[in-house]
């Protein structure tokens, strides 16, 4: 199969295009420069630099022409911040170019598409109760990602929307979205302070079977709830201690009113500066104080996802954080950090 990747230099395309190279498939991306100092993309892959949002219609075509697969592994996530509402940017980098690639890759005759979601779309179904899409913009554009995705499809038109959580991994130049946590971390001298609950995660390795599975296997439209390891925040805090080298340091679980205090303050400083976050952070108090966990079977079954190190993937995530905070490391963030 001839897949085309919409960024494919990125950490969950990179892997995704190793996966498929490696299982017989071509593919060609188009990212936006620089490549993060050190990646190693797969050499097979073909990739021509250059921000697919500003391509025209016969352009796009051009990239789609002759091609069976498309994966969307871009966009930007709940770490925006800017200018309220919010859900306008998670919707020009999430949704509306989605809309424009799709009805393009199905005019030139592609077959299988896969759609690099959030898991909190997943969580917006299952716990109706809590209306997550109603208080946090960032799930309501994934709910409405999903949703545009999966009009397009039809018996000649697969659509696969996977609904990622938290991933470990790394790629060498590019900076880890967990980078937060390790300050977080060593901010709190005597004691790691952490709400209750936990979540549920999975390797880049995972999720590269995931995409390649999912355009292999998946028929018609669907939403995928991706998970595999099941762990309560302090399980995966004490694995992450013990790669910063502190694992003797005190867990402490702490209320979800404070947790709420503690969101309150953030949202309190991002009013100040004009600003609205993707997730509402005394809301999301229902959320992270809860228990995020998915069945593996789904895509251990259907898609063909294989175990993976966890442990060792954590270890290279948080070691990596760490070179970053210690500036011994160039990385690059996400492309959309800073939204004018």
């Amino acid at each position: 199969m001839k897949v085309f990747m919409i960024g494919g230099t990125g950490l969950l395309g990179s892997e995704g295009a190793r996966e498929l190279i490696r299982r017989g498939h071509s593919v060609t991306s188009i990212s936006l420069p620089p490549l993060p100092s050190g990646a190693l993309l797969p050499p097979e892959m073909v990739v021509d630099f250059g921000n697919y949002l500003e391509l025209s219609d016969e352009e796009l075509r051009a990239h789609l022409r002759g091609c069976e697969g498309l994966v969307f592994a871009a966009g930007v996530d709940e770490r925006i911040e800017g200018p309220p509402p919010i859900y306008e940017m998670f919707s020009k980098y999430n949704i509306i170019p989605l809309r424009r690639l799709l009805a393009i890759a199905k005019e030139c005759g592609v077959r299988h598409c896969v759609i690099c979601g959030s898991y909190f779309a997943y969580f917006d179904r299952v716990w109706p109760q809590k209306q997550l899409a109603k208080h946090h913009p960032y799930i309501q554009s994934r709910v409405d990602q999903a949703a545009l995705a999966l009009s397009f499809a039809d018996e000649n038109f697969d659509v696969a929307v996977l609904e990622l959580p938290y991933i470990f991994g790394v790629q060498p130049g590019r900076k880890p979205v967990w980078v937060f946590l390790v300050e977080q971390i060593r901010s709190m001298k005597l004691a790691t302070l952490y709400p209750k609950g936990g979540t549920t995660m999975l390797t880049v390795r995972q999720v590269a079977q995931c995409i390649a599975g999912a355009l292999e296997r998946n028929r018609g439209g669907r939403n995928y709830p991706v998970g595999w390891y099941n762990l309560s925040w302090r399980e995966m805090l004490t694995i992450v201690h013990r790669h910063l080298g502190i694992p003797h340091k005190k867990i402490i679980t702490i209320p979800d009113w404070m947790f709420r205090l503690a969101g309150m303050g953030i949202v309190r400083k991002q009013q100040a500066a004009g600003h609205q976050g993707g997730l509402d952070m005394v809301a999301f108090s229902e959320v992270m104080c809860a228990r995020t966990f998915i069945d593996k079977s789904t895509i251990e079954h259907e898609l063909g996802v294989q175990p993976d190190d966890i442990d060792a993937a954590i270890g290279a995530s948080i070691r990596l954080c760490v070179e970053v905070l210690d500036g011994k490391a160039q990385v690059i963030g996400m492309k959309a950090e800073n939204p004018a």
